[in-house]
């Protein structure tokens, strides 16, 4: 796009998310693959082989992260979390009992260098940890029983900047398929036109046939609304029956379309059916959402023409004690916690991830820019010994990118394309870090806001490739989905501006560099700019919400994540708006303050010397001091006044909000009892209110379940534990050790309290709280019946809570 004057996408596309029994793959008769796996932490060549003795190798269901399982260890790199990784083998001893002529085997995500072989033989190898991957089993299947072995190589364990988990991380599904069937992510449609009386959808369908075949191939698609009722529908003819995939396009006609909408994010189902001398062989369901997405360099981003601003996050794949295996009801607990406090988009940091994210996205109203990868040709410093600290590793994925770069980048597109959410696609993060590897003579004498590892340096890469890799990966993105931009995140602007790297993409991620944003506009006028990284500072928001052609920040991060962390002890790195247990961090409710359309009142505590003006967006809602301590009371409100009120008396007077830094403070001497700030129109109304109050000791324990009743198929709750005095008031200051037991159809997945420095196990069912608090994963494990899940802890009174498996 050289005319970038305005980049107009009909996208919509909603080329869609496939329903879970298509498993993402768009044919056949998908079913989940996941139980009754052996597993082995070690490594034999044998172990690919039939006859090999597997008795005696750990029995367990998919999915699977075994560095989660391991020590943490100051020994072990701080990049990826202290913890371990290796070579394992996983085997899967099976009888296909259908009579499908045709069985597949799909994978959803293996980290990483896997190799998957079906009954000695190889079927294939893809050393991406994060991309979906398939492979043909017909031609090696016999009658009778089969093995499936995988060996997963993560042995350069420190390969990555975070914790990338180690095994059969995703779902793995087998795909029973006819001779002739729709090709693997070989369904797609966008709209061509989309107004409120009409929509016009081109539906593309790849068939894929494995012999010559003879009669009448004929191919349908129809559109159903919401509601279930068809509202288009049209056929058309395959003429080529020669063995090969042949492809075929057919136009819906819409009349009143409904949009996906943030607010509303609204769905149809798109049935696709392959029919054979009038007899059906084969059908897949996608969803679809339809919208307009429009970018321009001076006035930013619209969704459906309206005007907006991108209130973004960047999220890494883990959650904490869970680590790679997370969940769908994790996601969406994660998701719903994250619109709670005015978030609007995703960033996938920095690769592709689950497919489940991407439905809840699409269901939940979310906006997604999709991310390659972290690293292009040369490997990035991986720091071991704590974050930009002693000498740093160089594994990674470097020595597999000629081979396989385009290869992943055209798979994410064509198994995410039909998901509404997604609005751009990254093509990668940071690869033009100055000095990492990268280098150019404009860093003499040039700055950057993140560390720069010195000036130009001539015996490193030359920046210039970055452009020309650029250009071949782009093009990988617009061969296949010309409907949405392409865009890179830009670690050092002021050296990829040098190269071609800015032109070869549509839009132009800004990491941590505000202060370029004007300067960079008026020089480049029809670059349509974006924080594609941003701090959480009050500045860096103020850059996005004061300019125009600035449509938005993705906030380095939506969670706090393993990896990546500091000198031990330090599990992760500590950014996030919530924390390792999805809960809002005091910045996250900061963030509420600027982000939500609705009213928005918090309050937090820190002590602080008599003049002093520090203002702090951490603020932890304490009130437990010494008596007549000086304690700032800061107030994060979206309100245009508030006040502070102490047992119902007004301690703080009311005080207009402050623009310059976006906090509310009062500095008094701490009382004990109930502090309440009053979020206040003009007229002195309360909008919204938050109060604190003094505890006294522990003594007891509280829980509450976000659900009672759960389905019987490995679904999970989530348990919030609390230390409580004796009139129920959370101590926050508590740090009580809580033990978990567990009776019934359940079994515990892990206890998280989100203490980034809490270095013990947490494999077993015993952990500390934080902040007066933990959160307790519990996960049916297939039968019917109660679930007596009971905390307890040393001289506190211990609790209960009573689930339903059905």
């Amino acid at each position: 796009m050289k005319s970038k004057i305005t980049l107009i996408l009909m996208c919509l596309l909603a080329w869609a998310t496939y329903l879970p029994l298509q498993a993402q793959v768009s044919f056949g008769k998908a079913e989940k693959f996941n139980e009754d796996w052996l597993f082995s932490l070690s490594d034999d060549s044998l172990s690919r082989t039939n006859n090999f003795d597997d008795s005696k190798w750990r029995k367990l269901d998919l999915p699977h992260d075994w560095s989660i399982e391991g020590q943490l260890s100051p020994t072990l790199a701080s990049c990826t979390g202290y913890l371990p990784g290796g070579i394992g083998w996983y085997r899967k001893h099976f009888q296909v009992t259908d009579d499908a002529p045709r069985h597949y085997i799909y994978f959803e995500g293996a980290y990483n260098r896997s190799e998957v072989y079906l009954n000695g033989h190889l079927l294939g190898k893809r050393p991406n940890g994060y991309i979906s991957f398939m492979y043909d089993m017909t031609p090696y299947l016999k009658e009778g029983e089969n093995v499936l072995a995988v060996r997963i190589d993560h042995s350069r364990y420190a390969d990555s900047r975070w914790y990338t988990g180690s095994g059969i991380y995703r779902d793995v599904w087998m795909i029973a398929a006819p001779e002739t069937h729709f090709a693997q992510w070989g369904v797609g449609w966008q709209a061509t036109s989309l107004s409120d009386k009409r929509a016009s959808i081109a539906v593309d369908m790849q068939v894929e046939k494995h012999r010559d075949i003879t009669g009448t191939l004929k191919v349908k698609a129809t559109l159903y609304n919401k509601e279930g009722k068809q509202v288009a529908q049209q056929s058309a003819g395959i003429k080529d029956g020669k063995s090969g995939i042949a492809q075929q396009h057919v136009t819906l006609n819409v009349s009143k379309p409904n949009r996906w909408d943030l607010d509303n994010p609204y769905l149809y189902t798109l049935k696709t059916e392959l029919f054979h001398n009038g007899n059906k062989i084969d059908e897949c369901e996608t969803r679809v959402g339809l919208r307009t997405l429009q970018f321009d360099p001076n006035k930013g981003f619209a969704l459906n023409g309206n005007w907006m601003k991108v209130k973004g996050v960047c999220l890494h794949h883990d959650a904490g004690v869970l680590g790679a295996v997370v969940p769908k009801e994790v996601w969406e607990r994660r998701l719903t916690n994250l619109k709670s406090i005015g978030v609007n988009a995703i960033r996938m940091s920095h690769n592709p991830q689950a497919p489940v994210l991407y439905d809840l996205c699409d269901e939940m109203g979310f906006l997604v820019m999709d991310e390659a990868s972290d690293e292009w040709e040369f490997p990035k410093r991986k720091w071991v010994q704590g974050w930009n600290v002693g000498e740093p590793s160089f594994d990674g994925s470097f020595d597999f990118f000629e081979e396989w770069i385009e290869q992943d980048v055209t798979d994410m597109v064509r198994r995410d394309r039909n998901h509404p959410c997604i609005f751009l696609w990254s093509i990668g993060n940071e690869v033009d870090y100055p000095n990492d590897p990268y280098s150019h003579p404009i860093l003499d004498g040039t700055t950057i806001n993140q560390p720069m590892f010195g000036g130009y340096k001539p015996d490193a890469p030359d920046a210039m490739r970055i452009g020309k890799i650029a250009k071949r990966l782009a093009a990988c993105v617009r061969k296949i989905d010309t409907s949405r931009p392409v865009t890179g995140a830009l670690a050092g602007v002021v050296m990829s501006n040098q190269t071609e790297y800015p032109e070869a993409v549509d839009v132009v991620g800004y990491n941590y560099t505000e202060n370029r944003y004007d300067e960079d506009h008026a020089t480049y006028p029809d670059r349509i700019i974006y924080g594609s990284e941003t701090g959480v500072g009050f500045d860096a928001w103020l850059a996005v919400r004061d300019k125009d052609f600035i449509f938005g920040q993705f906030i380095w991060t939506g969670t706090d994540y393993l990896g990546e962390a500091g000198r031990w002890p330090s599990r992760g790195l500590y950014t996030g708006l919530l924390d390792f247990g999805s809960f809002p961090k005091p910045r996250g409710h900061f963030r509420a303050s600027l982000w939500c359309e609705h009213p928005v009142t918090y309050i937090g505590t820190y002590p602080i010397k008599e003049g002093q003006d520090w203002l702090s967006q951490d603020a932890w809602d304490i009130w437990n001091y010494e008596p007549g301590q000086l304690i700032r009371v800061v107030c994060y409100t979206n309100a245009p006044q508030a006040r502070l009120l102490l047992d119902g008396k007004e301690i703080g007077k009311m005080k207009p909000y402050d623009d310059k830094s976006g906090i509310i403070y009062w500095d008094i001497p701490y009382q004990a009892g109930e502090l309440k700030a009053e979020g206040c129109d003009t007229n002195g109304n309360v909008l919204s209110n938050y109060s604190i109050t003094s505890s006294g000791r522990p003594y007891a324990i509280r829980a509450s379940a976000d659900c009672d009743t759960l389905s019987s198929g490995k679904t999970i709750a989530h348990i919030t534990v609390e230390v409580v005095d004796e009139k129920g008031t959370v101590v926050k200051l508590g740090d009580n050790n809580i033990t978990c037991h567990i009776e019934g159809p359940a079994k515990l997945l892990g206890l998280e309290n989100s203490d980034n420095s809490d270095m013990g196990d947490y494999t077993d069912n015993r952990q500390r709280v934080y902040h007066g608090r933990l959160l307790a994963y519990i996960q049916t494990t297939g039968e019917k019946g109660e679930i007596r899940v009971k905390f307890t802890s040393p001289l506190l009174k211990d609790t209960e809570v009573t689930l339903h498996a059905e």
